[in-house]
Order: structure tokens, then sequence, then C-alpha cells
């Protein structure tokens, strides 16, 4: 499998990890950011977006979609459950992942990206009373089950799980959401995790 995305990016993170935990082989190659698109690129991606994937004649692109497609392609990881109300358990939170990068986008944008003199902290400080909103309905969540994909790690804890470290990475945390910070330090415990998410936020 190839994959295409720089590693900073967010989304990238997410097909780079679940790789890691279905033992895929892959090579990762850098575009968009500061390394551009080129024109081959476009052309299996016209969005001007990351990442994509081509593996045995697919290629794929959206982050969740490659996530769901890799879960389904190889179902011995046990990514994929066969009853539809248990993959759909998970399947939910990795949609709601998108209105939370909304509200956690202005933190990262300008605590991350901008330097310090034009940084805009009320849009900071907006950005963390959004998160702190949403991370309490996932904190509500994980007191029924011991993850957002139900009893067992799986697809649906990569999304949030990527956007997590992030919100503990920018001290947005709010630390009353035990549960949460109790799921991100088993997270931080699965090596694909440290590997691909636990990066220096660029």
């Amino acid at each position: 499998m190839i994959l295409w995305g720089r590693l900073n990016s967010h989304n990238v993170k997410k097909v780079a990890w679940l790789a890691e935990e279905l033992g895929i082989g892959y090579e990762r190659r850098d575009i968009g950011g500061q390394f551009g698109f080129t024109a081959a690129y476009l052309a299996m991606n016209p969005n001007r977006l990351i990442p994509t994937i081509e593996h045995e004649g697919v290629v794929l692109w959206e982050s969740n979609a490659i996530l769901r497609y890799l879960a389904a392609r190889f179902p011995e990881g046990g990514f994929w459950p066969a009853d539809p109300a248990e993959r759909a358990r998970g399947d939910k939170w990795m949609d709601w992942q998108f209105g939370y990068a909304d509200a956690q986008r202005d933190a990262f944008v300008n605590l991350v990206r901008r330097p310090e003199g034009e940084r805009d902290m009320g849009a900071v400080e907006a950005s963390r009373a959004a998160t702190a909103k949403m991370m309490a309905i996932l904190d509500d969540a994980l007191a029924e089950t011991g993850w957002l994909s139900g009893e067992r790690f799986g697809i649906g804890d990569i999304p949030m799980g990527v956007y997590a470290h992030t919100w503990f990475g920018l001290n947005l945390a709010d630390r009353s959401l035990s549960r949460v910070a109790d799921w991100y330090a088993r997270l931080r415990e699965r090596p694909g995790y440290a590997s691909q998410v636990m990066i220096p936020l660029t």
C-alpha cells in the first residue's frame, strides 16, 4: 500500500495508525502542506487534500472512508464487526469527529501554525470552550463502555484518538473529564499510537 500525505496531518495519522494496528506493509510518501501537490497526485485526488491510498488497484481518498475500507479489507484484524449494530456503535463516532475537528481547528491553527504575535487568543478560548463541551459528551459515552467502539478498542476510537492527542497536547483539556483521560492513557500504550500519532504538533 502507498499512503500519500505528511504525518503531521490529523487525517494521515488516522490511516497510518490503523495500518500499524493491522500490520499492513505500506510506504508513506510526503505530499501536501510544505511538500505541495504534483499533477499526478491531483489526478488521483482533485480535492487538494490528504490522505490518499493506493492499494491493489484501489485509489481512495477521505480518511474515514480509508479506515472503513482497510477494516473491511482485513477483517482478521477485528476492526470490522460482522454485526451491523456493533459496527455502527463505533462508526458513529467516526462521523461525530468531523464536528469535533471544526471545534478544535481555531485553537490548533493559532497555537501551532501561527507565530505568537499573530495569534487570535479570543478564537483560542472559544475553541477551548467548544471542545470542552464536546469532550464532555465523549466522557459520558465512555461511562457506558470502555471504548468508543464498545467493549474493546476498535475503528471508532481512531479518529477521535488522534484529535484527543492534540487536545491534551495543546493544554485544552478539561482535567475533570477523567474517563477521557483514562481512555487517552490507554491509547498511549498502543505502539501504533505512540509511533504515528504522538509526534510533535506542527
